[in-house]
Order: C-alpha cells, then sequence, then structure tokens
C-alpha cells in the first residue's frame, strides 16, 4: 500500500493529548511526532490537525474546566496555541523535521479565492518536505463560522490537500456498534464500504470529553465529508501513533472508510457536507420541477424571495414556497443582486444590473439536490 508517496492527514484530538487532569500526555505527543517524521522521511507528505490548545491553555492558568464564554475560551485557545506549538516545534526540531503552524476558519474553505491561496500555500509547504500544524483560529472564528471541532476540519483539510489517507485518533482503538466502555458486548466494525455507509447505525456519542469537543458522531460526519472527496479515512487509537504505519502497511487495526469512487458528484458532495448555507432562496414551481426532475440550472425567472445576506458563491438552501429545503447550490449573484433580477427572464440580467456575469443564478454543476 505504501510502494509510492502518499498524502496523510492525521488529525488528534484534546483527549489523546492531555490527561485526564488536561495536563499534556507528553509520551503521546512524542511518540506522534516520532512516527510523522519518520513517514516523512519515507517521501509521504503529512499534514497534522491538531486540537489541544484551549486544553493546554486551561492547564497553563490553571483552570479546572473547559471555559463557556466565546470569549474567555478564545482567550485560553490564545494563551494555549503557543505552547501548543513550543512543544510540537522542540520535539520535531529534535528530529530535524521542519514545521509550520496554519491556522484556519471555516470562511477560508469557503471563499473561492482565500479556498485556493490556502491549497497552494499547502501544497508549497508539503513541495518543501514541512509538516503543516493545522488548528481551527479560536482566537478570531466566530461562532455561526465555526468548524464546531477538529474532526470536521480535518476532512475538509484531506479534500484540500486531495489526501490519500485522513486518520482520525481517538481514545477507543476501532469503531463499535455501541460505547464499549458502558456496553461490553458492543461489537467491533472493522470495515464499512461505500455502499454501506448510509445504512451505518452506531450508538454514537456527540458529546466527546470534558476537554474536547468531538464525539464519535462527529467522527463520523467527517468519514462522510472525507470518503465523499475520496479520502480513505480510518479511526483508530490516538494513545498508539505507531498503528499509523501498520495500517498503512495492510494490519487489521482500526475502521477503515472505503473512499466514494472519484467522480463529478464529488465536488457536489463537498457542497452538501463542507459549506454553511449563507441564504435562502424561495423557488416557484416550475423551478422545484426544472432543478429538481429535469436536471437543469436554476435561473433568476424562478425565484420568488430572498433570504439573508450573502456573496456571490456563497452556498445557500433552494426552498419551495413552503419553506422545505430542496438542496443547496452555489450562487453566481450576491443576495442583494439576485433581490434586483428575481422573477425576470436571463436576458433581462444586464439591463437589470449594468452588467451580467453568468444566466444562471445556480448553476447545475453547482447545484446539489436533496438525495441525489
Amino acid at each position: 500500500m505504501t510502494n509510492k508517496p502518499q498524502t496523510i492527514v492525521v488529525k488528534i484530538g484534546t483527549s489523546s493529548l492531555t490527561t485526564g487532569t488536561g495536563q499534556i500526555a507528553i509520551a503521546t505527543i512524542a511518540s506522534l511526532v516520532e512516527t510523522l517524521s519518520h513517514l516523512r522521511s519515507q517521501g509521504h507528505r503529512i499534514v497534522l490537525v491538531s486540537s489541544g490548545a484551549v486544553g493546554v491553555g486551561c492547564a497553563r492558568l490553571n483552570l479546572t474546566e473547559r471555559p463557556r464564554k466565546m470569549a474567555l475560551k478564545q482567550a485560553v485557545a490564545a494563551v494555549g496555541q503557543g505552547r501548543l506549538m513550543r512543544i510540537y516545534d522542540d520535539l520535531f526540531s529534535s528530529l530535524q523535521q521542519a514545521i509550520a503552524q496554519v491556522l484556519l476558519t471555516r470562511r477560508e474553505l469557503m471563499e473561492r479565492n482565500t479556498y485556493v491561496n490556502a491549497s497552494n500555500t499547502f501544497k508549497e509547504l508539503l513541495s518543501l518536505g514541512v509538516i503543516p500544524i493545522v488548528n481551527e483560529n479560536d482566537t478570531i472564528a466566530v461562532d455561526e463560522l465555526k468548524f464546531g471541532d477538529n474532526d470536521t476540519l480535518s476532512a475538509l483539510v484531506a479534500s484540500l490537500v486531495h489526501a490519500d489517507w485522513l486518520f482520525l485518533l481517538t481514545d477507543v482503538d476501532r469503531m463499535y456498534s455501541a460505547d464499549p466502555r458502558t456496553v461490553p458486548d458492543a461489537q467491533p466494525i472493522k470495515l464499512v464500504s461505500s455502499e454501506e455507509f448510509h445504512q451505518l447505525r452506531v450508538e454514537a456519542s456527540s458529546t466527546g470529553s470534558q476537554w474536547g469537543t468531538g464525539g464519535m458522531a462527529t467522527k463520523l460526519a467527517a468519514a462522510r465529508i472525507a470518503t465523499s472527496t475520496g479520502v480513505r479515512t480510518v479511526i483508530t487509537q490516538g494513545k498508539y501513533p505507531p498503528n499509523i504505519p501498520k495500517i498503512l502497511q495492510g494490519e487489521d487495526l482500526g475502521t477503515q472508510f472505503e473512499p466514494q469512487p472519484q467522480s463529478e458528484n464529488a465536488r457536489k458532495r463537498w457542497i452538501s457536507y463542507g459549506l454553511i448555507p449563507m441564504g435562502k432562496l424561495y423557488l416557484d414551481a416550475g423551478a422545484v420541477k426544472a432543478v429538481t426532475n429535469q436536471g437543469k440550472s436554476l435561473l433568476p425567472a424562478g425565484i420568488t424571495s430572498v433570504e439573508g445576506e450573502f456573496s456571490a458563491a456563497d452556498a445557500v438552501q433552494l426552498c419551495n414556497t413552503e419553506g422545505l429545503e430542496l438542496g443547496r447550490g452555489l450562487v453566481n449573484y450576491s443576495s442583494s443582486e439576485i433581490e434586483l433580477i428575481k422573477g425576470n427572464h436571463s436576458a433581462k440580467i444586464a439591463s437589470i444590473l449594468g452588467y451580467d456575469s453568468a444566466d444562471t443564478v445556480v448553476h447545475r454543476n453547482n447545484l446539489v439536490m436533496k438525495d441525489s
């Protein structure tokens, strides 16, 4: 499996990076650094998505529990992020491995120009043999644009860098049919095929640990995003980083999710899972029929009303007149522009706006209908 260099994204959570008291688990981090440096020396391209800034900040400031107030959490993250990177830098430097810090908010992956910039930066770092260490920029992220957890962030980064593998390191050795800590006869799940994924039902706690934000539910959601964009995904034990190369060599460890075959639909699934809708477009019956049954683009003539403020290239929900969501798409015009051209034929766009950047409000290639 590892004959040719692979692009590998590894996500480690707060529960693996810290002890029960919130102190840093140095032995785990050292083992992770050694494993990733070794993989890098074999020619693989490595990206590390690391949680832990808030947990490390809490330990530094002697806080006994994770803060709930946004401003305090952001301040604690600012304290913790520097300390976390200092630890990584010391350990990676001892193995002569260069690292870089990349802090992202969801906005960077939603906007076309910053998405391309981020992609180019990762490409250059990986070509230089650097291991980028990625975290959410907790200090400036606002609630509605947060990833919510680094599982989601890692899946979107894996898509961004066209990774071959995404490893989600957690506090259990693999996924089970129920929580093995409370249900003794929970069955291990070793492999989930792309066909089986939508039928998968597990008792997945969504709460995570005291210090972290992600439970098994967020890992399943991340695996869904990553596999839909062609990335093979693995859930495995965070306290044993040497399992990563063993899994790459074919050992039966962790839970593996087979990637979806790469197709035109990969982009559409990414629109479904990766983007936050910034507004809504309400469609008349003719437009509903055109986009739902006939696979056509959305034209301004079929739009009855606009909700929310958004820019061109943002994602929006497409709804019928009753408000039922039919699908999602990337718009070619802003909300204020659509407000002006709605209900009109495409031929009138230029005379109404003074320009026309597209005949369609949402092109069918950027349109994802529910259950499509």
